[in-house]
């Protein structure tokens, strides 16, 4: 294994060596040339069979040979002959200007850059924007006109919506950042940008309230992003199992949402959010088992709808995980927990079927979760009906062969059912995963093999940690506060942060918020 491993990290290194060697044109420290010819040839000859990728020679000022270089359908063409073309191709209006300070005069634009590099050259086109190379310039000039085409906000389609908040993030990173900026209209709203990938070279920002957020906090995410040395990153998925504190876990440690309304109710509490370019979805940390069981809309409804909602979240949430176990450790070993009438309705309903409780709850599961990936892989008009239709179908098919039991079918159902509260689906897989491994054991020992199972899946929540946060808390390690995530307390009574995310600014509202009749208006 050692042996592999060091063969594995040589390769790397070695692939690694080979990519530099073919793109040490782009080193930081390669300065463009004063030979213009020599610059463009560079460029040329880095982006050789880009067929994309257009040279546009002309004479500017009617004296100096250009060349404006781009990507064909990244840059806005109209503005480009608007605000760089047609001021260019005039004559140069003070002769006794030097060509750098006549090309920044004449381009009318205000997102201009000069660079020295061809670093940043490359960076710039890749980008989307217009890159102009003037003979006598010695840098080139980067115009921000860019125009990579955006898919326009829509309603979150992972996340449903039934109070809140309609507006979704989408692949756009700029679009993304003006959401979340739109609801926070303060200067204490930071975004630290990291680029991850040595291809994809993808943008990634820290989002983090200045003040509320627990500095060690921001240091060590922006710590674990920039370690990350990877080929290409394509959505925020290889980001999450980059970072994880445990990623061997199977439960989720970070948050992946759509909706800006999450992040920006995160961010006021403390955490961290992460942003990935390409991707609608966006990354909070740390995170608790407690906040991945809360909807943004509990905190939307009056405090006692609210909070029933939650207690059944909470509850749908140990049924999906040990109905399945239980009703397989109770039919094969502790028959005499189950009242003698609905017993006899059991036995009866078994009497034909050929496999034990443990074969025929994993043969139900099995097909459950079949049906339930059809129905998100398949097209949206034909999905649901498939996953509903087929379940009636292969349920009723499967009781009338004699295959499984009406009572089993019941429990698999009302598992499926429970399984749906959970508002987040990554916590979800981990439930669904978590059954399978409690059937085997309540199939063996009954009830103490369930016992054994609950317990150790407790004893790995109570050691999982979160960016240092225990994945337990506020429940374990012990706080007064542990209400607080049990149930919905009324909106005046919140008035402080999580003590473990803002240490530094834990009071979030002012004391005395009660509402209710004026004094001295009464009748």
């Amino acid at each position: 294994m050692d042996l592999f491993k060091r063969m594995s990290r040589m390769l790397f290194r070695s692939q690694r060596r080979h990519a530099e060697a073919r793109e040490t044109v782009i080193a930081d420290a390669q300065m463009l040339s004063s030979d213009f010819p020599h610059n463009v040839k560079v460029l040329e000859d880095l982006f050789a069979e880009c067929a994309d990728l257009v040279f546009h020679r002309f004479q500017a000022f009617h004296s100096f040979h250009a060349v404006l270089v781009y990507f064909e359908g990244m840059s806005n063409k109209e503005l480009t002959n608007e605000h760089i073309m047609a001021p260019l191709l005039r004559p140069q209006e003070k002769p006794e200007e030097s060509v750098r300070t006549a090309v920044l005069n004449a381009i009318s634009s205000s997102q201009v850059k000069e660079l020295v590099t061809y670093a940043h050259t490359i960076e710039e086109l890749l980008v989307g924007n217009p890159v102009l190379l003037v003979q006598g310039n010695p840098y080139a000039v980067s115009i921000g006109l860019a125009d990579v085409k955006k898919r326009a906000i829509d309603e979150p389609v992972a996340e449903s919506v039934v109070r809140g908040p309609r507006e979704g993030f989408t692949e756009a990173l700029s679009v993304n950042t003006t959401l979340i900026r739109k609801t926070i209209k303060s200067p204490a709203l930071k975004m630290k940008s990291v680029k991850i990938g040595r291809y994809t070279q993808t943008q990634t920002m820290i989002a983090f309230m200045d003040g509320i957020a627990d500095p060690a906090l921001i240091e060590e995410v922006e710590k674990r992003l920039r370690r990350i040395d990877i080929d290409g990153v394509l959505e925020s998925s290889y980001i999450e199992e980059l970072v994880e504190d445990n990623p061997y876990s199977v439960f989720p440690q970070l948050i992946s949402t759509e909706r800006p309304d999450v992040v920006v109710a995160n961010l006021l509490e403390g955490r961290a959010a992460i942003l990935v370019d390409g991707t609608p979805f966006a990354l909070v940390a740390p995170v608790t088992i407690f906040s991945l069981l809360q909807s943004p809309e509990d905190y939307y409804e009056r405090f006692w709808s609210g909070s029933v909602i939650r207690w059944l979240r909470y509850l749908f949430f140990m049924i999906a995980l040990i109905i399945p176990s239980a009703y397989v450790a109770i039919l094969t070993y502790h028959q005499e927990m189950i009242p003698t009438s609905l017993l006899l309705s059991v036995a009866k309903s078994r009497e034909e079927i050929p496999f034990p409780a443990l074969v025929e709850a994993l043969v139900m599961e099995v097909t459950f979760e079949a049906l339930r990936e059809a129905g998100v892989r398949l097209p949206k008009q034909v999905g649901a009906a498939v996953s509903i239709v087929g379940a009636l179908v292969i349920g009723q098919a499967a009781i009338s062969a004699g295959l499984v039991s009406a009572p089993m079918v019941m429990v698999v159902a009302i598992t499926g059912i429970a399984s749906f509260t959970i508002p987040r689906y990554a916590l979800g897989i981990s439930v669904r995963i978590l059954r399978f491994p409690l059937m085997f054991l309540a199939g063996m020992l009954g009830l103490l093999g369930l016992m054994l199972g609950l317990i150790t899946i407790f004893v790995h929540l109570s050691a999982l940690r979160s960016f240092g946060v225990p994945y337990l808390s506020p429940m374990a390690p012990a706080n007064p506060r542990i209400g607080r995530v049990f149930s919905k307390l009324p909106l005046w009574t919140r008035d402080a942060r999580p003590e473990q995310l803002a240490p530094h600014n834990l009071y979030r509202q002012a004391p005395g918020l009660k509402p209710g009749p004026e004094q001295g208006n009464g009748s």
